[in-house]
């Protein structure tokens, strides 16, 4: 984990109009917003209530303009923009949810935006801006990721002299951004005692913890950040934003190799606590909070309650989560549940070499499989000689626990097993 050290004064003010860096600037940027944005719910969850034994709460921003709270900060950048540099024109990186908040600025208030895409960005979220954004925007893709994105993003605006909507590296962003914590403590019936917030770039968390700091201090300000793409983290431990050598861009709304400089002041001054949440973990979290909640969350979405559960409930009082986006596309569910189940420890994989004799294989599905094990893979590693090379074989338990069963029976029954651990090279084929 990485803790924050002795905080500095709140406000931060770079200097110019509409840089403004404090709690004021949140609270006029929610003016702005008044009419814009949704006052999106605060719902308690039971099921993370009584897994944590405290109260929590989750701030729906799922339910969001565009799903998620991007559209916050977006509209809040392009609102202040004077008219020379609305004729100018609009650019933006985003992995996907920005760029609607884009969008929908630009359509709103009659802009031409250009809206750089990672060739990761999946498609649902695609059609979305192009759906919100009509005419009025135009996408490029550009990169392997957002930092790639969004470094011809910047290109593109020295080029053309566009004005560059930074996803969360700007006073205007980050204050829009921090909108969210004004309406969850006056949504929430009661005082929270930790907020956990996602993290990718740092607006949303940076704009949150400036109004919060000023206003309820003693709130216990904690962010989640996946684990392939701990920038933040690397940050705070560098002392300043870093590149990270490589990503997993699989929590693709937070999956951001370098954070921006002043989302990362503001964290290290005003930030308790910012953890590393493991993918598979976020797989888990999405899946109850589906089937639990009823919560189609996309993965970054689901990193603030994956968090909480991770802390086990550490910290005073009740805790609200920020579920900060619902752009999941379903295709990638069968890799969600995947993910979920090998976390979990129900899924495992095997080279088994079956001897050549008639009978092998019923004899391993007789002797070996418990009742309740399933198999779920089952393919020959050499294709054009089946009887001297092994079969992957895929097993799916009904608990944890029947693991050590399954691995007795394996040893005991002649045949040659090798488990494929999670870490190897092959496995990397499989999830």
């Amino acid at each position: 984990m990485q803790t924050r050290g002795a905080p500095e004064h709140v406000a931060v003010r770079p200097g110019g109009p509409g840089t403004d860096l404090s709690a004021a600037a949140v609270a006029a940027a929610a003016e702005r917003l008044r009419t814009i944005a949704r006052r999106t719910p605060v719902e308690r969850s039971e099921r993370l209530s009584d897994e944590l034994g405290t109260c929590v709460w989750l701030k729906r921003e799922d339910l969001q303009v565009g799903r998620s709270y991007k559209v916050r900060g977006a509209y809040n950048l392009i609102s202040s923009l004077g008219p020379d540099e609305r004729g100018r024109g609009v650019v933006c990186a985003s992995a996907g949810n920005h760029a609607q908040g884009v969008a929908y600025g630009c359509r709103a208030l009659g802009l031409h935006g250009r809206v750089f895409l990672p060739s990761v960005t999946p498609r649902q979220k695609r059609e979305r801006i192009l759906a919100i954004g009509g005419s009025s925007v135009e996408l490029v893709v550009a990169g392997a990721n957002y930092d790639e994105a969004c470094d011809a993003a910047h290109e593109a605006c020295a080029e053309s002299g566009a004005v560059l909507v930074h996803a969360f590296d700007d006073p205007r962003t980050i204050a829009g951004q921090g909108t969210v914590a004004m309406e969850l403590v006056e949504q929430c019936p009661e005082r929270l005692g930790t907020v956990v917030v996602p993290v990718g770039g740092g607006g949303l968390i940076a704009g949150m913890a400036l109004w919060l700091r000023e206003h309820h201090p003693a709130v216990r300000i904690v962010g989640a950040e996946p684990a392939g793409a701990a920038s933040m983290r690397a940050a705070l431990a560098a002392g300043r934003p870093v590149d990270l050598d490589s990503i997993d861009t699989f929590v693709d709304g937070a999956a951001v190799g370098r954070v921006g400089a002043l989302t990362h002041r503001l964290v290290r001054d005003l930030v308790d606590e910012v953890v590393a949440v493991p993918e598979a973990a976020v797989c888990t979290e999405m899946l109850r909070l589906y089937q639990v909640e009823g919560i189609l969350a996309e993965p970054a979405g689901a990193l603030a309650s994956t968090a909480a559960r991770q802390l086990g409930g550490r910290g005073d009082g009740p805790v609200a989560c920020v579920v900060s986006g619902g752009n999941n596309d379903v295709s990638r569910y069968a890799d969600v549940v995947e993910r979920s189940l090998v976390h979990e420890g129900l899924k495992h994989y095997f080279l088994v070499t079956f001897s050549q004799q008639p009978g092998a294989l019923r004899r391993f599905l007789d002797g070996v499989l418990g009742p309740e094990d399933d198999i779920t893979l089952f393919e020959y590693v050499k294709k054009s000689n089946r009887e001297t090379g092994p079969a992957l074989v895929g097993i799916e338990l009904a608990r944890r626990s029947d693991l050590e069963g399954l691995v007795e029976r394996m040893g005991s029954s002649g045949l040659q097993v090798e488990r494929v651990s999670p870490g190897s090279a092959l496995f990397s084929f499989l999830v």
